[in-house]
C-alpha cells in the first residue's frame, strides 16, 4: 500500500478541498481529507501522481509537483549457497540449481544435503529487475556424515571463566581455515582471521557471558561441527567441566565441578535436566559407560552456588548400530522359526497317522482274503468269493452279463448274503454270484 498526503500552506485546513490526479487526469475527486491510502497495489497503479487543493470560497486551485509510483509485477526469490571467501571475512554467494531464474514461492527445498552449509536469499522485481539486499547467512547443520573439518579447543571443555585464554585450531584438507562465532543477535564474526592449516592456532580471551556457538570454515568451503563455549562472568562462581564434543555410546565420562582457583570440592550436587542425580563428596560424577539416555543438560551445585548448564551429546557407535529394522528382525525371526517348527510337527503327525491308517487297511484286507480262500474248501461254512489281481485282494461288484439282462434276480432267502464283485479285467466275464449261508438243521 501507499499513502498520499496533500498540504497547502495557506489559511486553515478547513478552507481547502483536496483531490489527486494520475497521469494528468482526476483520480480522486475533491474531498475534505488531506490523506489517501491506496491498498493492494497492482501493476496498473503505476503512474505519475499529483495532489491539488481548491479554496472553498475563491475556488482557486493549487497543485503539487508530480511523483512517480512504479509498481512491479511481483517478487521473485533467488537462493544462494554461502561459500567462505579467503580474501575477506565474508562469503561468496553461488546460485543454487533450480534458482537461476528465481522462484515465485518464498520457500525453497534442498534435497540430499550431506554436509553443513550456509545459505542466503534475496528478492527482485520489475523490468529491469531491482534486487533487494542479501539476507543474513543461515547455517544448516547436518549430522548425516562426519564433518570435513574439525575444530579443536584447549582446554577441551565447554565452560570457561571470563578473561581465561583458550586456543583454537582447525583440521581439514584445505590450506586455510578460520574460526567463526555467531552472536546472540545472529551476527557472524570472523574470530581470528584466516590461518594456514599446518601448525597454526588462534588464542583468544573469553570476553562474553553465557553461551556462544563456534565453528571452523576452510578456504575450500567446508564447515566443521559447531561447538558451544560458555563464559562464566562471576569470578567466584562455579563451572562444570564437561565434554566439548559428542561422546560415543559406551565410553566412560567424568563430569567435575570447580572454582577458578584449584580447590578440592565436597558436598557437590549434580543435575541432569534439572533433576538431582547424586551427592558426591569428591566433586565428580563418573559414568562408566555412557548411553543415549545420559544425553542432556548438566550442571553442578556447591554451597548454594550453581554453575551454568551445558549440553552433553551422545552419539551411537557406528561399529554396533541398532537400527529399527534390526530390532524388528530380532522379534519377528524367533516367531517365524516357532511357526515353522509347529507346522513341521503337525505335518509329521499327519504323515504318521496316515501311514498307520494305510497299514491297518492292508492288514484287514489280507486277513479277509485269507479267510475267503480257507472257506472255499469247507462247503458247510459260509463262503465269500474274492478275485485275486496280482498281489491285491479286491472285492468288486459283478455286473450281470448282457445275456442275463432280462433274467429276474431271485428273492433272497432267509439267511442269504449277496456279495457283488466287479473287476476291471478285460479277460474276466462278469457272472452273477450268490453265496448262501445254509443254516444247519437241528438233529432230531
Amino acid at each position: 500500500s501507499v499513502t498520499f498526503m496533500c498540504d497547502v500552506n495557506e489559511g486553515e485546513d478547513s478552507d481547502w478541498e483536496y483531490s489527486i490526479n494520475k497521469d494528468g487526469r482526476q483520480f480522486l475527486p475533491n474531498n475534505p481529507h488531506k490523506t489517501y491510502r491506496l491498498d493492494h497495489l497492482q501493476t496498473h497503479n503505476s503512474g505519475e501522481y499529483q495532489c491539488c487543493g481548491r479554496q472553498k470560497q475563491t475556488h482557486d486551485i493549487k497543485c503539487s509537483n508530480s511523483v512517480s509510483l512504479p509498481v512491479a509485477a511481483g517478487w521473485r526469490f533467488f537462493w544462494y549457497e554461502a561459500v567462505p571467501d579467503p580474501s575477506s571475512s565474508s562469503y561468496n554467494y553461488n546460485l543454487l540449481p533450480g534458482s537461476t531464474k528465481g522462484t515465485l514461492e518464498n520457500s525453497f527445498i534442498i534435497h540430499g544435503q550431506k554436509q553443513t552449509a550456509g545459505y542466503v536469499c534475496r528478492a527482485a522485481r520489475g523490468e529491469p529487475e531491482i534486487y533487494s539486499d542479501y539476507s543474513k547467512t543461515k547455517l544448516v547443520w547436518s549430522a548425516d556424515s562426519p564433518a570435513a573439518a574439525s575444530l579443536s579447543v584447549s582446554p577441551d571443555r565447554v565452560q570457561h571463566f571470563r578473561s581465561e585464554s583458550i586456543t583454537l585450531s582447525c583440521e581439514g584438507n584445505s590450506a586455510e581455515w578460520r574460526v567463526m562465532m555467531i552472536s546472540e543477535r545472529g551476527v557472524l564474526f570472523d574470530f581470528c582471521g584466516w590461518k594456514t592449516m599446518t601448525g597454526t592456532s588462534c588464542t583468544v580471551n573469553i570476553t562474553w557471558d553465557h553461551s556462544r556457538t563456534h565453528w571452523c570454515e576452510t578456504g575450500s568451503g567446508e564447515f566443521s561441527d559447531a561447538v558451544n563455549i560458555t563464559g562464566q562472568a562471576d569470578p567466584d562462581g562455579l563451572i562444570l567441566e564437561s565434554p566439548l564434543h559428542p561422546v560415543s555410546e559406551g565410553d566412560p565420562v567424568t563430569l567435575s565441578c570447580r572454582l577458578r582457583k584449584p580447590k578440592l570440592l565436597s558436598d557437590v550436587f549434580f543435575y541432569h535436566n534439572n533433576k538431582r542425580l547424586q551427592h558426591d563428596s569428591r566433586g565428580e560424577l563418573k559414568i562408566s559407560a555412557v548411553s543415549k539416555s545420559d544425553e542432556g543438560f548438566y550442571k553442578c551445585e556447591h554451597s548454594g552456588e550453581k554453575s551454568p548448564q551445558s549440553w552433553m551429546s551422545v552419539k551411537v557407535s557406528e561399529s554396533n548400530p541398532v537400527s529399527s529394522s534390526s530390532a524388528v528382525l530380532l522379534v519377528v525371526g524367533p516367531v517365524i522359526g516357532l511357526i515353522l517348527i509347529i507346522l513341521l510337527l503337525l505335518l509329521w503327525r499327519y504323515r504318521r497317522s496316515k501311514d498307520r491308517c494305510c497299514r491297518l487297511i492292508q492288514t484287514e484286507s489280507s486277513s479277509q482274503s485269507s479267510n475267503t480262500n480257507h472257506g472255499a474248501d469247507q462247503t458247510e461254512s459260509p463262503t465269500y468269493s474274492s478275485l485275486l489281481h496280482g498281489d491285491s485282494s479286491l472285492y468288486d461288484t459283478i455286473q450281470p452279463h448282457t445275456a442275463f439282462k432280462n433274467v429276474r434276480r431271485p428273492e433272497p432267502e432267509e439267511g442269504a448274503d449277496y456279495v457283488n464283485v466287479q473287476t476291471g479285467s478285460a479277460d474276466f466275464t462278469p457272472t452273477p454270484a450268490e453265496i448262501n449261508h445254509q443254516k444247519k438243521k437241528k438233529k432230531r
